[in-house]
């Protein structure tokens, strides 16, 4: 991928749109073209049609999606597989059009049937029943996956598609309505010190396993895979390694110094009981993740942007080894 090749990142404002322009910024890449929803609506076919004739990029990175957690998925199911195929088939669509050389489309780990055997490799796309919360968007999910493999069939383009692991980092949604387990429970814990609480309930059993990528390594990831995988085969992206929502959130009370009680809503879902990623082909390929999870939890906590939203929320100092 050239330095001066014209990149088009969707959904550059996204969380995981940010991190791809962080990254390919870092690289030397300078011929980004960006633009906001409000500039062009990836929903709006006649108007992509319009973006990529004029524009004409070399690469594109697909990053652009309707994206939140577990109530909002199961809440507004229409628009979370409506906007997401609407989004994602006119910029693949388009990039067939225009001779785009390379497309990497942003997939999700949420594609795999509720009951994979685990840890899950890519071919378990299909095999079974999907999670009812979030499968509307693990629906369309699965069309992008398929749509870049079928032009791929029949066009000979190069179009591959990732899917990662749960994210978290710079950019995330701390919305305790729309935002994912991770960065609510941050959201929770943080509240419950800063108002002097001796109480946090944590939604569902505490049981689920999960596995947790910082965005700034799914970013390299991508840009690893860009310039070294050119197959049809989806490939995974994770650190390889889950901890349950129980240890998570024992561990996000200590690093914000949390000393009360975590009490469990059984009346909530649980979602998944399992997931993590068989990442041996990525592994495989060259790349490894970097940023431990108590590591990037410290970086969030620490950072700029969590101390603008949340000015009273503190961090734990680090013990020294």
């Amino acid at each position: 991928m050239e330095k001066n090749a014209k990149i088009y990142v969707a959904g550059h404002r996204g969380m995981v749109g940010a991190a791809l322009v962080r990254r390919l910024t870092r690289e030397g890449y300078r011929n980004l073209l960006v633009r906001t929803s409000a500039e062009l609506d990836l929903r709006d076919q006649a108007a992509v049609a319009r973006f990529f004739a004029q524009e004409k990029p070399d690469y594109v990175l697909l990053a652009a999606a309707k994206v939140g957690g577990i109530v909002a998925n199961n809440t507004y199911r229409g628009e979370f597989i409506y906007e997401n195929l609407m989004i994602q088939t006119n910029v693949i669509h388009q990039s067939h059009v225009h001779g785009v050389k390379k497309l990497l489309f942003l997939g999700s780990s949420c594609i795999y049937p509720r009951q994979a055997p685990q840890p899950i490799r890519e071919d378990y796309v299909l095999t079974g029943p999907l999670e009812y919360t979030n499968e509307p968007y693990a629906v369309a999910k699965i069309a992008g996956l398929k749509m870049c493999e079928a032009y791929r069939a029949q066009y000979d383009d190069n179009f591959i598609s990732v899917m990662p692991a749960n994210l978290y980092g710079p950019g995330d949604n701390y919305d305790l309505h729309n935002s994912h387990a991770l960065p609510a429970l941050l959201r929770k814990f943080s509240e419950a010190v800063a108002g002097g609480h001796d109480r946090v309930q944590v939604w569902g059993t505490g049981t689920p396993r999960r596995e947790f990528l910082h965005v700034d390594d799914l970013a390299d990831a991508c840009l690893h895979l860009m310039l070294h995988y050119n197959e049809p085969e989806p490939v995974n992206i994770g650190p390889g390694q889950d901890l349950t929502i129980q240890e998570l959130a024992e561990l996000i009370a200590e690093l914000v110094g949390f000393t009360g009680a975590i009490e469990f809503d059984f009346s909530r879902p649980d979602g998944t009981m399992r997931k993590v990623l068989d990442v041996s082909k990525l592994h495989g390929l060259g790349w490894h993740h970097r940023i431990r999870l108590e590591e990037g939890l410290r970086a969030v906590l620490d950072s700029e942007e969590w101390r603008a939203a949340s000015p009273r929320r503190t961090l734990v100092p680090q013990a020294s080894a």
